[in-house]
């Protein structure tokens, strides 16, 4: 069994709403062990024999009636990415909020991103993963233009973003 976290995009946006008890119910209805559901935003931990992506994806649009992709990490992909500490140069209180960008499949080889100075910038890229900072703006809104950050992907790149806070929390 492999321990998996599914990170489900565009979740409790707009029209579409999903209660974490619920999610938690259409997991353990696939037969998935050990199901947490973390913050309202689509995270969901668990147990699975196989990769769950496809039964997961389906269940859900089958359930709600719209479709979430679900951005897969195994337990151990998660705890490197949490031990290479790609925010070393910005620790947790500071003027900025860090995220992750987290993709369904590798980025192209030889991608390059660019930041936007004084806004955000990009402090790590790994082959399915951006990590970003933004910054904290007069306004106090961190990092403008990092909504559309996605125009800089190839069309049809399924990711999702999450507060790297999110990250740690997943694991306990």
């Amino acid at each position: 069994m492999t321990e998996w976290v599914a990170f489900l995009r565009a979740v409790n946006v707009g029209k579409r709403k999903m209660k974490m008890a619920e999610l938690k119910s259409v997991c353990e209805a696939l037969g998935f062990a050990d199901v947490k559901t973390i913050l309202a935003s689509g995270n969901v931990r668990f147990t699975a024999d196989a990769d769950p992506k496809q039964a997961l994806e389906a269940e859900i649009e089958r359930h709600w009636g719209w479709s979430s992709e679900a951005i897969l990490r195994t337990r151990a992909e998660l705890e490197a990415m949490v031990d290479a500490d790609p925010f070393a140069a910005f620790p947790e209180d500071g003027p900025w909020q860090r995220y992750v960008m987290l993709f369904d499949a590798p980025l192209p080889e030889g991608s390059q991103f660019a930041g936007s100075p004084g806004d955000y910038e990009i402090v790590a890229v790994t082959a399915r993963e951006i990590f970003l900072v933004g910054h904290r703006q007069p306004d106090g809104r961190h990092g403008p233009g990092l909504d559309k950050f996605d125009r800089q992907l190839e069309k049809g790149t399924v990711a999702t973003t999450r507060n790297w806070k999110t990250i740690p929390r997943v694991l306990t």
